[in-house]
């Protein structure tokens, strides 16, 4: 019976090494749904606080090497749009289809419904959003 405590401590030692951590996550959600939760909870008015948070994540996934999730960089982009800022919204609808190809035709989508004419000065979101709204789905 001695000689089995032994045997049984040697397995238990060897399972235990074989033990490998659960695989890695393909993408860092990590700011991510915590900033999109407190857009829907506070219906977007604060879009400026929502930023910097998504701002740093992105960052910091850069710097580790991590993934950023789908749609990231697009809420961040409509975050942007809404205080005004369309050039850093379109760069970073553009940087969403670059990572996400799949997301091509409605990042081109939006783009389109989002640029300003070359004729107006003024910001073109609203009526962009409630074209969008108004297309029929298919």
């Amino acid at each position: 019976m001695n000689h089995l405590k032994p045997l049984a401590l040697l397995t238990a030692l060897v399972l235990v090494g074989c033990a490998q951590p659960g695989p890695k996550p393909l993408y860092q959600w990590e700011g991510y749904q915590p900033a999109l939760y407190d857009y829907l909870k506070t219906n977007g008015n604060e879009p400026g606080a929502q930023i910097s948070t998504l701002e740093a994540q992105l960052a910091k996934n850069q710097a580790t090497g991590a993934a950023s999730p789908p749609g990231m960089r697009a809420h961040l982009a409509l975050l942007y749009s809404k205080m005004g800022d369309d050039a850093a919204a379109q760069r970073l609808l553009e940087a969403e289809r670059a990572q996400f190809p799949e997301s091509a035709s409605y990042v081109d989508f939006l783009l389109k419904n989002t640029r300003k004419p070359a004729s107006s000065g003024g910001n073109n979101a609203a009526p962009a959003a409630a074209s969008a709204a108004s297309q029929p789905r298919t």
